[in-house]
């Protein structure tokens, strides 16, 4: 079972670009430490391709807020252009409404709608991971949440849960 002392933080560009998936994740356990973070957005700006959005996607999603916060700075403070398709529409919606409100309440649902998708996306993927046969209705109660905390507290549980009702338990 991997847990939070299995992933180590990685702060070599090269080592992060060699594994993008672990480098994720170490962002996510790790990412308080802003070398962590540099790294990884080292790593994706040099090896750019249709699979970096994604790795910065998953590891925004499963990051703590502070790391986020983090995470956009890095990541703003380059030429880095990481947008998910979800987070572009509802940018270019709001623009297209032309008002500043419209444009600050489209991108800040659509990033809070965009957070929740890949954080139910998140879980699903590390419950499969795991080896853990999801039944449709379990499927769609993780897929239909949009409560971020709930999510956040699902896929710590998911990491790991002996079993899937364990998971859905506050105790974990």
């Amino acid at each position: 079972m991997l847990g939070p002392d299995g992933i180590p933080p990685i702060t070599d560009p090269q080592q992060a670009a060699e594994h993008p998936d672990l480098a994720a994740m170490s962002v996510m356990v790790h990412g308080r430490d802003r070398k962590v973070i540099e790294a990884f957005a080292t790593a994706l700006a040099e090896t750019g391709g249709e699979h970096a959005p994604k790795y910065y996607e998953y590891a925004y999603s499963m990051s703590a807020p502070e790391i986020r916060r983090l995470l956009e700075e890095i990541m703003t403070s380059t030429d880095w252009p990481v947008y998910s398709p979800f987070a572009r529409e509802h940018f270019g919606r709001g623009k297209a409404e032309g008002k500043a409100e419209g444009k600050a309440e489209g991108k800040a649902e659509g990033r809070v709608e965009g957070q929740a998708e890949e954080a139910a996306r998140s879980v699903l993927l590390v419950l499969a991971a795991r080896g853990f046969d999801i039944p449709d209705g379990t499927r769609v109660r993780i897929s239909t949440c949009t409560d971020l905390t709930q999510l956040e507290t699902w896929l710590t549980h998911a990491a790991t849960t002996e079993t899937l009702e364990d998971m859905f338990n506050e105790s974990g």
